[in-house]
């Protein structure tokens, strides 16, 4: 029974904070991630999998068809506390200059990404593979192509 209250105060708890157009929630200290990893190839995974929770509903689900609309090779580099630094757009879609757009924004809103404790700041790159639906997939993480 007790388990029970317990679930019903927090779905009207959740239910509060969303009325409340999350108000309570944004002033919630977050976090910050930290990256282990010991080298910029290794910290791309972590990179990845942080741009992945940030935009959930953004994600391609499965294999990529096999006409992708445009691909993006982005250069990410950090401070030593993940904040972003700069972002060098290697490749870009001539046919597509909103998606290179995106790509950069959404890592800008992504960031502080977790920090490379270990690096005390890195560069890493990584391919963002987007279909027409704007829904897109990172190599480091892909699950293939059709």
């Amino acid at each position: 029974m007790r388990k029970l209250n317990a679930l019903v105060f927090a779905a009207f708890a959740s239910g509060l904070l969303c009325a409340a157009g999350g108000a309570v929630a944004q002033n919630a200290p977050t976090l910050q991630k930290v990256s282990m990893a010991s080298d910029a190839k290794a910290y791309r995974a972590d990179g990845a999998r942080h741009i992945y929770a940030a935009y959930p509903q953004q994600i391609y689900k499965g294999k990529l068809p096999p006409l992708i609309h445009a691909i993006v090779v982005a250069e990410v580099d950090l401070d030593a506390k993940g904040n972003v630094r700069g972002i060098n757009v290697i490749r870009a879609p001539s046919h597509a200059p909103d998606v290179t757009a995106r790509v950069r924004e959404m890592i800008l809103q992504a960031s502080p990404l977790p920090a490379p404790s270990r690096l005390g700041g890195t560069r890493y790159l990584d391919i963002w593979l987007v279909d027409k639906s704007g829904r897109f997939q990172l190599d480091t993480l892909t699950e293939g192509q059709l």
